[in-house]
């Protein structure tokens, strides 16, 4: 007779979701640096004593132990590293941010798999202090999540001309960069290029940021939550109405 194949490992990863589980437990997701997103019960996680570590956005180190790979661990030894939630929730705009990151990582992630390529981009925005500075992470890790998912922008040329030089817009259609004079005609039905995000030279202006977050929206809702069946997040979908972000 097999033995049984037990799961353990340590680890550490930020907070994105919390559920009660019976009176004074907890089944929490975090963002591992070594596994991925990772879900696990927890006694007595919401009990007086521990309630301020299982909040969004909290980085915490852990213990994950199964019996068998197959079931959901318990997560022990648990202890606070960073109190990120302080940072998020003082402010609306912000938490508005924290929000919409967790739900949509904890739709699009698959446990257990690697997000190596979008660890530097997630901590910056776990990390970031000011709202401005939060903002701008934020719409960097959009960008990068499209191509995480498999559904990334072609912004290395034109998709009417060629031409690398003069890009100035990116198609809905093909997801691809186009450059000024082919798109002039056209620009209403265009989105703005992310110089500031292709480019990282410079600080963006808060209506370049909303020009991005609009279109990694529309990005995400057509090629990856309405081809999959799937409502696009509600927390995503009133961002930009928090956020209030001014036009150019």
């Amino acid at each position: 007779m097999m033995a049984d194949k037990t799961m353990q490992f340590s680890d550490k990863g930020y907070i994105i979701k919390v559920l009660k589980h019976g009176e004074t437990s907890a089944i929490v997701t975090v963002l591992s640096s070594q596994y991925g997103k990772i879900t696990g019960f927890v006694k007595g996680g919401l009990s007086k004593k521990k309630l301020g570590v299982y909040q969004l956005g909290n980085l915490i180190s852990f213990n994950a132990y199964a019996r068998l790979e197959e079931n959901m661990p318990q997560f022990l030894g648990v202890e606070l590293l960073k109190a990120n939630a302080v940072n998020f929730f003082n402010c609306q705009k912000k938490l508005a941010l924290l929000s919409s990151f967790c739900e949509l990582m904890n739709i699009s992630a698959v446990e257990n798999e690697s997000l190596d390529f979008l660890s530097s981009h997630i901590n910056q925005f776990m990390d970031s202090k000011t709202f401005e500075k939060m903002l701008v992470a934020y719409s960097f890790f959009e960008f990068y999540l499209l191509k995480f998912l498999g559904i990334g922008l072609d912004l290395s040329e034109c998709a009417a001309t060629g031409t690398s030089q003069n890009l100035e817009f990116v198609s809905p259609k093909s997801s691809k960069a186009v450059c000024y004079e082919a798109g002039l005609p056209y620009k209403d039905k265009l989105f703005k290029f992310p110089h500031y995000v292709v480019d990282k030279n410079y600080t963006p202006k808060l209506s370049e940021v909303a020009d991005l977050l609009k279109m990694t929206e529309f990005f995400l809702n057509k090629n990856f939550f309405e081809n999959h069946g799937l409502k696009f997040p509600n927390n995503r979908g009133n961002l930009l109405n928090i956020l209030n972000l001014p036009k150019e």
